[in-house]
């Protein structure tokens, strides 16, 4: 794996802090160096929200993620903001339910994932951010089940222990499509 830059973006209340903290959690699980970055704005529920995530090898120097290897855009700002930014031969996962647009680049690889939609079609709809961390894991074969459930046993707490099935089934629609 050597390292790799995660940069997650969306609106406040997307779970993208969640889904950054779950990343980071699985690297640790998996024996791996990691930094994790959230950064919203000053209304959490509405507001942007990005979460850098680095995983290594190697200790982490910094934590913050200029260029990243792998870009999760959950809305239009976000795309519009940070694609530009995403090393050339990295990759590009985004809401299609909510972005129409397409990637203008082509020397990134682009997942495009209706992930609000499979997430409301499938009665989960606070889920979508976790279907594209499916994707992700997925394309980079790293979908790991003992570290994914170790992940999940770190970010969602005690009294919300009966959300870890949905959240998994959501990672695995993600993985699916």
């Amino acid at each position: 794996m050597a390292t790799k830059q995660f940069l997650f973006s969306g609106f406040g209340g997307q779970g993208i802090l969640f889904s950054g903290k779950f990343i980071a959690y699985k690297g640790l699980m998996d024996g791996k160096q990691v930094s994790w970055l959230p950064s919203y704005g000053p209304e959490m529920r509405g507001g942007t929200a990005s979460c850098s995530v680095i995983v290594s090898d190697e200790p982490v120097g910094s934590p913050i993620v200029s260029n990243p290897d792998i870009l999760i855009a959950m809305n239009l700002p976000s795309l519009d903001k940070y694609e530009s930014t995403v090393v050339p031969g990295g990759m590009i996962f985004l809401d299609s339910s909510l972005i129409e647009r397409k990637v203008e680049r082509d020397d990134v690889k682009v997942f495009y994932i209706p992930a609000t939609k499979l997430a409301s079609d499938n009665g989960m709809p606070t889920l979508a951010n976790m279907i594209i961390v499916g994707k992700v894991l997925s394309e980079l074969n790293d979908f790991a089940p003992e570290s994914v459930d170790a992940a999940l046993a770190k970010v969602i707490s005690a009294k919300r222990a009966d959300m870890a099935d949905i959240n998994r089934k959501a990672m695995q629609i993600g993985a699916e499509n």
